[in-house]
């Protein structure tokens, strides 16, 4: 696997060299740690995560009281609800099923950074159709967005995605705001993606890192692309204004090949193949910066949640694995349109490339804040349950 081979892994990857003997998960995550049965952390992770979730009858539960709640706070109004789609597996097929099992009335969110493949234009278009929502496309300003991700790619960190999502995320919740919508639906889920090491990447809504990466390497101002601060997402939004993010395919057995079959079917959906592909700028920071730069294969943290939910065996993760992440001639022609669509030189490409990979711990951020606010707010609702418990 590329990966094995990369220039930084000594001090990129964690040494010696071990593997999960539960998913395939391994020590290109330099943070990774495992018990004395050789399981890492993410898996045992898994297991606590999916006991807080609760069994098959709690998960019921709270989908239809969430449900409930939200045709309540949507009475009268045209939506009950609010969601992002990407055109991806997840957010496609969290469409169908709050229509058509749930019975809610989404707005639907597609925020179009420029780097849409025409596959995903194609299924979003019959996803909106044949459901007959309501969507609205929010265009960033090419020129700023353009900016923003060269910066990123510049600064030689390894979350490239970062502008996209922030945007995809400030969006959401501007919009809902917009049109007094109190119900954020998220198609996040732990049966396809509980697996992702943070060392791969950093919170995509840091404003504070954002601006400071941009501060440093972009070129232009950011007059009109969406940014939303610690403030506005951990305290105006779900305290001041009473908004709440839902994730309802954490409360079904969601299984992602079946998901893939019904889009098929139901909707005209047609594959990317591969996690995130439906952008083609992702497809190429994914399939190739990543591992090329940084010897990080999403293909291990995506099979690895694909395999503790049950959904994938190891030997078919490894056999997965062997397969190239792109065929050659693809890749060159994607090189090409990446280098021009950024609007960097094929000598700064190369020269980015070759580098010594940066941190996001080598800008300025708001990690310990989070940390802290995190911290604070955990211990206040357990806090907060004793004394209800106690009256």
């Amino acid at each position: 696997m590329i990966y094995t081979n990369n220039s930084y892994s000594n001090i990129l990857h964690k040494h010696p060299h071990q593997e999960c003997t539960r998913c395939v998960m391994d020590t290109s995550d330099p943070w990774i740690t495992f018990n004395e049965d050789g399981v890492c952390n993410h898996c045992q992770a898994y297991d606590v995560n999916l006991q807080k979730i609760g069994t098959a009858a709690d998960r019921q539960r709270k989908l239809e009281q969430m449900v409930d709640q939200l045709k309540i706070r949507g009475k009268g109004k045209d939506y009950d609800c609010i969601m992002g789609l990407s055109g991806g597996v997840d957010s496609s097929y969290l469409a169908w099923f709050v229509v058509k099992k749930l019975g809610l009335r989404p707005l639907v969110v597609h925020v179009d950074t420029g780097w849409n493949s025409e596959l995903a234009v194609n299924n979003i278009q019959n996803i909106v159709q044949r459901l007959n929502l309501d969507m609205h496309t929010l265009v960033i300003d090419w020129p700023e967005i353009r900016d923003l991700q060269r910066a990123y790619f510049l600064s030689g960190i390894a979350n490239l995605d970062v502008p996209q999502d922030h945007a995809f995320i400030a969006s959401l919740f501007s919009e809902a705001r917009k049109y007094g919508i109190k119900d954020i639906l998220n198609g996040g889920n732990m049966q396809t993606e509980s697996i992702l090491p943070n060392a791969w990447g950093y919170d995509a809504s840091d404003s504070v890192s954002l601006k400071a990466i941009h501060h440093k390497f972009g070129t232009i101002k950011l007059k009109s692309y969406p940014t939303i601060n610690i403030f506005e997402k951990l305290l105006y939004y779900p305290f001041f204004l009473g908004m709440r993010v839902h994730r309802p395919l954490e409360w079904i057995d969601y299984n992602k090949n079946d998901a893939k079959t019904l889009l098929k079917q139901e909707l005209g959906w047609r594959d990317y193949g591969g996690k995130h592909y439906e952008s083609v700028f992702t497809k190429f920071f994914q399939a190739h910066y990543l591992p090329t730069k940084f010897g990080y294969d999403k293909r291990l943290a995506h099979y690895s949640s694909l395999i503790v939910s049950g959904q994938m065996t190891r030997e078919e993760a490894y056999i997965e694995l062997q397969k190239p992440l792109y065929d050659q001639q693809e890749l060159e022609a994607d090189k090409l349109f990446w280098i021009k669509k950024l609007g960097i030189t094929a000598a700064d490409y190369e020269r980015v490339m070759a580098e010594k990979p940066s941190f996001y711990t080598d800008f300025n951020n708001n990690e310990q804040l989070l940390k802290l606010i995190r911290t604070s707010a955990r211990t206040g609702a357990r806090l907060y349950r004793r004394f209800k418990s106690r009256t």
